[in-house]
């Protein structure tokens, strides 16, 4: 019995062979898949500009561009070299598997080929090409801000992104590495073992007369002495909370004030926040005579001001 593919995944098939395209086109579409289908290495290549298979099955022996030549350079374009290629070989073209697996391939299976085998092995490397690129994917997102220190603060290595923010708030000595500021330090010592629960997660830096917050958090122990660490900027602080907290207003001030300086009508602002025209009036002298200003066009510069400082 033929099992289904999960979801309904993209399986590019590279093969010259009518009586092969049938075959394989049949009985992947009965297990759920999408097929599509290229005659020779070129159209392979064309066809995964347009689109990103999940699976490519290639013939290894074709007319003109064979099978390996097509997987080394189908490897060598970034968004599909995560993408498994199982090479097909007739049963006479066994020695060529080490050259398939050296081309960049996951797995072979022998002409003629058995629908039900290929297919349990497809899901196999699809599931494993999925758990790979998501932790890939995970690494690009969150990786670019790591850096592993010591629980003394000795900062041991440190993506260029991450450097960049330890720059901020910490600058190393004359040819050494940077070393964490104290708090830092005491905060990272508690992560011991089993203790290391208590600790909370995150711990917040402010970068010294600015407004710029940074966000330390930790990740894991990656060796005896050494601890995986991510550093972020944390300044999204919503426009309202900026505004009252550099211009000495109420929050609802703020709030008038913002959309004031988003080109909002008092008529607007006053459905926008649930306000009677009149109410908005009234939070709008206030807001006048704490800044200091005459009329809306002040009022507007300020809070633009404000919020380009931040």
């Amino acid at each position: 019995m033929m099992h289904s593919v999960e979801r309904r995944d993209i399986v590019l098939v590279v093969d010259d062979s009518p009586e092969t395209l049938s075959l394989l086109t049949d009985a992947l579409e009965a297990a759920g898949a999408t097929v599509l289908v290229a005659v020779e290495g070129t159209n392979a290549l064309a066809l995964v500009e347009r689109i990103t298979p999940d699976v490519i099955l290639m013939d290894a022996i074709m007319p003109g561009m064979d099978g390996f030549e097509t997987c080394r350079l189908l490897k060598r374009n970034k968004a599909v070299a995560h993408v498994p290629v199982i090479f097909m070989t007739g049963l006479s073209e066994t020695e060529q598997i080490v050259k398939g697996l050296e081309a960049g391939g996951v797995d072979y299976v022998t002409k003629p080929i058995a629908p039900d085998e290929l297919i349990a092995r497809m899901r196999v490397h699809l599931a494993n090409a999925r758990q790979t690129h998501s932790a890939r994917a995970a690494l690009d997102a969150a990786g670019r801000f790591l850096l592993s220190a010591t629980r003394s603060g000795r900062v041991l290595w440190s993506t260029p992104q991450a450097t960049a923010l330890l720059a901020a708030v910490t600058a190393p000595p004359p040819g050494d590495s940077f070393v964490l500021p104290e708090p830092v330090r005491l905060w990272l010592d508690g992560h011991r073992g089993e203790a290391a629960g208590a600790e909370p997660d995150a711990f917040d830096l402010t970068v010294d007369g600015t407004s710029r917050r940074l966000k330390l958090s930790y990740v894991g122990q990656i060796g005896p002495d050494e601890l995986l660490l991510r550093i972020t900027e944390d300044n999204r602080l919503p426009p309202e909370q900026i505004l009252k907290a550099k211009l000495n207003l109420t929050v609802r001030e703020a709030e008038v004030l913002m959309w004031l300086a988003r080109g909002k009508a008092n008529r607007d602002i006053g459905e926008i926040l649930g306000l009677s025209p009149r109410t908005v009036n009234k939070h709008l002298e206030m807001v006048y005579s704490k800044i200091g200003v005459e009329n809306r066009a002040a009022a507007t510069a300020l809070a633009m001001r404000a919020l380009a400082s931040r």
